[in-house]
């Protein structure tokens, strides 16, 4: 039997750094667990356009379809603001969801008990913080046609069109209700039927979904009364599914709440393939931060956690996915902090790689 198979896409800025500490920890797994993977690495994002032309070249997506996951850094940077918008590092990535079909986007918001007092809101709001938010990814405003900007009259407008299918909606919101059947089984869906027609058939669908799973508690909420509800009591929630662009927002304000976006990872899954895992790609929720690039500031916490989830969406290996999470709560219990994180007494600043480093020994501790 062949080992599972991986694509690595570092990518740009600070993508490199962290993705190297990943591949400690998947080292580590072959050496100590028996856990082995056939690992394959490419460039997606500015890189790719310095090498190519192209922020992803075709053999690339050809991987990325043949392989059982994928892992991507970060894409982008200042250097590509001036290029045409078609050949920017964000298609590459944008184009691996579409083509890939990767449709539910998983972000999960955890404090870690070492870092409530990091939060910008009361430590009691945020102390055991454990939320999922499901995000669809490959409809919605970001794709809908028309969109561009036009002349009318005698001025430009900008155009961009919310559209979703029945389907679209039936096939996000199942992604959740079955997340929630594994978690706390309860969801809450969030759009804007008060004001939007795709938002009344995000609403109607999802009521219908969750005819199939009685034991789910489904409610519905407005997304601008859910950002609300987040920053006043997180802990309300368990699964929220939502559309592209509340998801973007909503994700990003839950990641804030607890303390940095160098935590949080995130997983993209599509259909199952023909083995039964779902199409799938994993990043975290940080962007290249290309001020910080290749000074050892990063935090790679986000990116080892990307990998912890592959270990359990991917490759059903929760027990293992379980480990690392372990392992990173026991190195923050610890005092140990990247950049981002400083500001507490009584830390210990650590870079990049030394932050690796001592994930990997608490690793090897659990054994």
């Amino acid at each position: 039997m062949s080992n599972p198979s991986l694509l690595i896409l570092p990518g740009d800025g600070i993508g490199p750094e962290v993705m190297a500490e990943v591949s400690k920890i998947i080292d580590w797994f072959g050496a100590k667990r028996g856990l082995k993977f056939d690992v394959s690495e490419d460039l997606v994002g500015g890189c790719a356009y310095d090498k190519h032309g192209t922020p992803l070249h075709d053999d690339t997506m050809a991987k990325a379809q043949e392989v059982d996951a994928v892992l991507l850094g970060a894409v982008g940077g200042p250097k590509y603001d001036v290029l045409d918008f078609s050949v920017k590092p964000e298609r590459g990535l944008l184009r691996l969801r579409k083509e890939m079909d990767l449709y539910a986007n998983l972000r999960p918001a955890q404090c870690f008990d070492a870092l409530a007092d990091f939060s910008s809101l009361k430590k009691d709001v945020v102390a055991g913080l454990d939320i999922m938010i499901v995000r669809e990814l490959t409809s919605g405003v970001y794709f809908g046609e028309p969109r561009g900007i036009f002349e009318e009259g005698n001025e430009r407008v900008g155009i961009n069109t919310q559209r979703y299918t029945e389907s679209e909606i039936d096939r996000v919101a199942r992604s959740a209700f079955e997340l929630a059947m594994k978690r706390g089984k309860k969801l809450c869906s969030m759009e804007k039927a008060n004001v939007m027609e795709s938002g009344i058939l995000w609403r109607e669908v999802v009521t219908e979904v969750g005819k199939d799973y009685p034991e789910v508690e489904l409610s519905h909420m407005y997304a601008d009364a859910g950002a609300m509800q987040l920053t006043r009591w997180p802990k309300q929630f368990d699964v929220i599914v939502t559309d592209n662009l509340f998801g973007d927002l909503l994700s990003d304000l839950a990641a804030m709440l607890t303390g940095s976006l160098g935590m949080l990872p995130s997983a993209s899954l599509g259909a199952p393939m023909e083995n039964g895992r779902p199409k799938a790609l994993y990043e975290p929720v940080h962007g290249s931060a290309p001020d910080i690039a290749g000074q050892g500031k990063a935090n790679p916490i986000a990116c080892i956690l990307s990998f912890a989830m592959a270990l359990r969406y991917s490759f059903d290996k929760g027990d293992e996915a379980a480990r690392v999470e372990e392992a990173v709560n026991a190195v923050l219990a610890d005092g140990l902090r990247t950049a981002d994180l400083l500001g507490e007494e009584g830390v210990q600043p650590v870079s990049t790689s030394e932050m690796g480093d001592a994930i990997v020994a608490k690793l090897e501790a659990s054994l």
